[in-house]
């Protein structure tokens, strides 16, 4: 089954070629896209194949469009004062990833069910970045792990903390974050995977879901939520990598590490850490889950602090003693392994 077109037509080619290789280039965008330079070019394509959707610039918007087979069409806006044409605005100059989610946005709200190859066959790995310990680098660790895979696999980080401080972090403000989806899921059946495009936001090659604003929308969702969530996902999204990072305020968090193919924990080995550490693995052997231990990898994170003022964050740990930790572990792992 061949994933449905999503057809960009722009008569500025430059635009149209580089809007529709970008979006190519994510691999877990559900459409084909192809670029139009030309109306006429379009509709002798339309006649042939079947457009799911159309984005398509105002100037080379006409009558001729409209009697198209297309099943969405989207106007592409130049901020210009346009008269109503019936429909839905994406304005022009502004991020791909931007574009991409408005479009997405429009797109959920008539086609609930997704049209598109399910990647169910495809085994993602889950990757738990975990501790009951506080303060151990664990979510420094977590990004400079999904950045380094990220160089040669397909990683989508999740973070589940009550407080991120993302927005902070990355001076960036979201319009929509994990929660959203949780809660779109909830209201309707089926289409997520077209909602997620409208949500995913990308550090480099490593794509994320924005954090959830507030602790309360963590410690609503249930376990199993969580894993229907996380399920969807790996069944329509082409993923080698998922990775979790973690905190005691995920519902059900036991059974969330059970279906981690690997869990990193951050540790410390001061004596207040040591007693928690004891704690947490007497209860994994009085809830008959060893086999959580048993994937278990403890390790130390280096310190590395970050600066405002140093350019680009997750990059300095990329780069940095985190990134150096990063990738001789993996290494290690590598060699372990054969």
């Amino acid at each position: 089954m061949k994933k449905s077109i999503f057809a960009v037509c722009d008569l500025e080619a430059s635009y149209a070629c580089n809007l529709t290789e970008y979006l190519n280039e994510r691999k877990t965008t559900p459409f084909e896209v192809q670029a139009f330079t030309n109306v006429e070019s379009l509709e002798k394509f339309a006649k042939e194949n079947e457009i799911e959707i159309l984005l398509i610039s105002t100037r080379a918007m006409c009558n001729e469009i409209r009697d198209l087979p297309i099943n969405r069409t989207i106007i592409l806006s130049e901020g210009e004062q346009i008269s109503d044409l019936g429909y839905p605005l994406v304005y022009k100059y502004q991020s791909s990833d931007d574009i991409l989610s408005e479009v997405m946005e429009y797109y959920v709200q008539d086609h609930p069910q997704p049209h598109i190859l399910s990647l169910g066959a495809r085994k993602t790995k889950l990757y738990g970045v975990y501790s009951p310990i506080g303060r151990t680098r664990k979510t420094s660790f977590a990004l400079a792990l999904g950045e380094i895979l990220a160089e040669t696999k397909k990683v989508l980080y999740l973070n589940f903390e009550e407080y991120s401080g993302f927005e902070e972090l990355f001076q960036v403000k979201y319009r929509m974050d994990i929660s959203d989806l949780i809660y779109f899921s909830r209201q309707r059946e089926g289409g997520l995977v077209y909602k997620i495009n409208s949500v995913i936001q990308t550090f480099h090659e490593l794509e994320y879901i924005p954090p959830a604003l507030s602790p309360a929308d963590v410690r609503d969702v249930t376990g199993e939520e969580w894993l229907a969530f996380l399920k969807e996902v790996m069944d329509f999204r082409e993923y080698d990598v998922i990775i979790l990072d973690l905190s005691e305020q995920v519902d059900d968090l036991f059974r969330i590490l059970k279906e981690c193919d690997r869990i990193y924990m951050p540790v410390q080995d001061d004596m207040i850490s040591q007693a928690k550490m004891k704690q947490y693995e007497h209860l994994l052997h009085m809830l008959d889950l060893e086999e959580v231990q048993e994937k278990t990898f403890c390790i130390h994170p280096p310190v590395q602090p970050l600066q405002r003022d140093g350019g680009d964050l997750t990059q300095q740990l990329v780069w940095g003693e985190m990134g150096n930790f990063v990738r001789r572990m993996l290494w290690e792992n590598e060699s372990e392994n054969g």
